[in-house]
């Protein structure tokens, strides 16, 4: 009896090989697809405005910020502080906006796994 079950488990790992081999080659297309995804997000730029619009931020796929634009009447020299803060908004908004785009592009590839991206 101990000869069959030896023999029953040998046949379950080669169904389980062939399984396993499935689940790499699905894994390294994944890896190539979030590849193309990261590069592709990284060429992308996102804008946002404060303060009606007199202060606007672009920021890059990277997350660096690459621009920030401010209309001469949201510059005063008495309140630079709302400046400071119509800034500060503006690309924190734009950086959202990045990360949100992001984490869509990748919950697409991954199929909601629930992995960190």
């Amino acid at each position: 009896m101990a000869k069959g079950f030896n023999r029953g488990m040998g046949g379950m790992g080669g169904l389980g090989g062939a399984n396993m081999n499935n689940m790499i080659r699905q894994a390294q297309k994944m890896q190539q697809d979030m590849l193309k995804a990261q590069e592709e997000l990284e060429g992308k730029s996102y804008e946002a405005s404060a303060g009606g619009g007199v202060v606007s931020a672009v920021v890059s796929g990277k997350k660096e910020l690459t621009g920030v634009t401010i209309d001469p009447e949201a510059v005063d020299p008495d309140d630079v502080e709302m400046l400071q803060d119509l800034i500060v908004a503006a690309v924190n908004e734009a950086m959202r906006k990045a990360n949100e785009d992001a984490a869509s592009q990748m919950s697409k590839l991954t199929g909601g796994l629930g992995l960190p991206f």
